[in-house]
């Protein structure tokens, strides 16, 4: 997989291309000199962790044949400054789930232990560095 990112402004504004040839725009806080004209690059990170959850549980409850009507996810996360560096990972990162539709609560509780356990990419990425736990709600 490879992603390109092209510089917009002469600042921090970035157009990230994927290899699906989509574009999103990455952005600096207006603090050091971006103009809040995309997401952060951390937030992106969290935004495909989300994401990636979200396709695996999606594709699951549909085998299950489940009635997801909406979904919404959130998710948390909490960085910790790494001493002698600028860095500041993630350690902790939550997970919230957020279901509408006829769902058989211990199915959706399968669906994301399987993502979380067996098929998100992304979580296998952050488990390494970071405790990753998941809360739900339904309806």
């Amino acid at each position: 997989m490879k992603v390109e990112l092209v510089r917009i402004d002469d600042a921090f504004h970035f157009e990230a291309i994927g290899a699906s040839g989509t574009i999103n725009h990455m952005d600096a806080n207006v603090d050091i000199g971006g103009h809040n004209l995309g997401a952060r690059p951390m937030e992106m990170l969290l935004m495909g962790l989300g994401g990636c959850t979200a396709i695996d549980v999606i594709l699951i409850l549909k085998k299950q044949r489940q009635v997801v009507e909406d979904l919404r996810i959130s998710v948390d996360g909490e960085r910790v400054k790494v001493e002698g560096t600028e860095m500041s990972p993630f350690r902790k990162i939550n997970i919230h789930f957020a279901f509408k539709g006829q769902l058989d609560q211990a199915k959706v509780e399968r669906a994301i232990q399987l993502s979380m356990e067996k098929y998100c990419s992304a979580t296998a990425q952050f488990r390494p560095t970071s405790e990753i736990t998941h809360t739900l709600a339904i309806n």
